[in-house]
């Protein structure tokens, strides 16, 4: 069970989040997970990790992902 106030490493993340590491590279890169680096190696914090998988992090990735098919349909439909 993740705490709100344990910091953790990348593969404690990936293993929680079962995610690969290579997409948790890209979520550190673009912001979705907010980290701190540590001599050279990122540390997250458990809230941010809970923070993610909460059904309010979920509906915004639906949201976002629906609004993104959307406008590459429209992109699409302009060739």
């Amino acid at each position: 069970m993740i705490k709100p106030n344990e910091i953790y490493t990348t593969k404690e993340a990936r293993d929680f989040l079962k995610i690969s590491s290579s997409t948790i590279k890209r979520f550190l890169k673009n912001g979705i997970i907010r980290a701190h680096k540590v001599g050279g190696r990122y540390r997250i914090w458990g809230k941010e990790l809970l923070r993610l998988v909460s059904p309010k992090a979920e509906r915004k990735a639906v949201n976002f992902y629906q609004r993104l098919k959307e406008k590459t349909k429209k992109a699409i439909e302009k060739w």
